[in-house]
């Protein structure tokens, strides 16, 4: 926890004050596409998303895994189309705790996702692609809280 709270003070520094946006989150739901497998649909944690242009954003956090598991996240948000208050990209990262994917160790991951984005809530999508039998195929949701400004 003190990494990601290491990381979430850097992600805050080098937003551009006048700019940054910030963003909270309780973590995910997943809708995972394989149902005899009895994965864990709510993974409940606590992340963070600071904005640093409107195309740019960092992202860090912790939660529990679709295997029951700890993960922790560190990553870019890159959402280059807008249209009104929808975006769409990709977020770019780092993953750990997937007791299958390299021993619960990190591995990077680029995944397809949209946002909306209201002016205090919002709502991220995500499609988990799946990586043989070491993680599951998602789509996952991520409501957002907006702090400042």
């Amino acid at each position: 926890m003190k990494k990601l709270l290491m990381a979430l003070g850097m992600a805050s520094a080098l937003a551009p004050s006048a700019q940054a946006e910030v963003w909270v989150n309780p973590g995910f739901y997943s809708h995972h596409f394989d149902k005899e497998k009895n994965l864990n649909n709510n993974n409940h944690g606590l992340g963070v998303e600071v904005g640093i242009t409107d195309t740019y954003s960092l992202t860090a956090g912790v939660f529990e895994n679709s295997d029951r598991a700890t993960s922790h996240y560190l990553g870019a948000y890159v959402m280059p189309y807008r249209l009104g208050a929808l975006k769409a990209g990709v977020a770019v990262g780092a993953f750990n705790g997937y007791p299958k994917m390299r021993e619960g160790g990190w591995f990077p991951a680029v995944i397809p996702t949209l946002a909306i984005e209201g002016p205090r809530v919002g709502l991220n999508v995500s499609f988990v692609p799946k990586i043989g039998d070491r993680v599951n195929s998602a789509l996952t949701f991520q409501v957002k809280f907006k702090l400042a400004p």
